[in-house]
């Protein structure tokens, strides 16, 4: 399980954020060649495999990566440009977001921005907002987001996980209650 979470952390690095430290060159859609992900892996693990990588994939259950053909990519998070074409989600009424209380004023001022990516991310249960929210420190409020009122603003909802939804920005008055 350790050994699990240690490389998807890795796949996570290396698929959303710096693929060329890594000599991969991803296509439009963010996708590399999962053998060139395997190798790039091996430069810290060098045990990894090719089907620990693909039971990665299939026991993640935020639905981080997405395998096509002989290709993988991570579904949401970059911080490069990626063409994602999820799904839009029409049928989520409320969304969740964990943050620091430290940014509660200017989250409530300016609403939700992707800051250093290309989306806001969502999610579709409250825990898994709290705990995405401690990654970052121990004083955490979760945000309820009314996913209607995104959409009435013109704001499309996409699914990009099982229980992630990624969003380009909330405005503050589609966030309805700091828990």
């Amino acid at each position: 399980m350790k050994d699990r979470v240690r490389v998807s952390k890795l796949m996570a690095y290396i698929l959303r954020h710096g693929p060329w430290d890594f000599g991969l060159n991803p296509d439009e859609e963010g996708f590399v060649e999962i053998k060139d992900l395997v190798n790039a892996l091996r430069t810290h693990y060098p045990w990894v495999t090719e089907d620990f990588v693909r039971e990665i994939v299939q026991k993640d259950e935020k639905g981080r990566y997405e395998i096509r053909g002989s290709k993988i990519r991570a579904r949401y998070g970059h911080s490069y440009p990626v063409l994602l074409n999820h799904e839009e989600d029409r049928e989520s009424k409320v969304l969740y977001h964990g943050t620091l209380r430290r940014n509660l004023k200017s989250i409530l001022r300016e609403g939700l921005k992707p800051m250093k990516r290309q989306f806001v991310h969502l999610s579709t249960t409250y825990d898994d907002a709290y705990l995405t929210g401690r990654r970052h420190g121990s004083d955490v409020v979760v945000l309820l987001i009314d996913a209607e009122c995104l959409r009435r603003k013109g704001y499309q909802v996409y699914k990009a996980g099982r229980r992630v939804r990624i969003v380009r920005h909330v405005p503050p008055e589609c966030i309805v209650e700091v828990i």
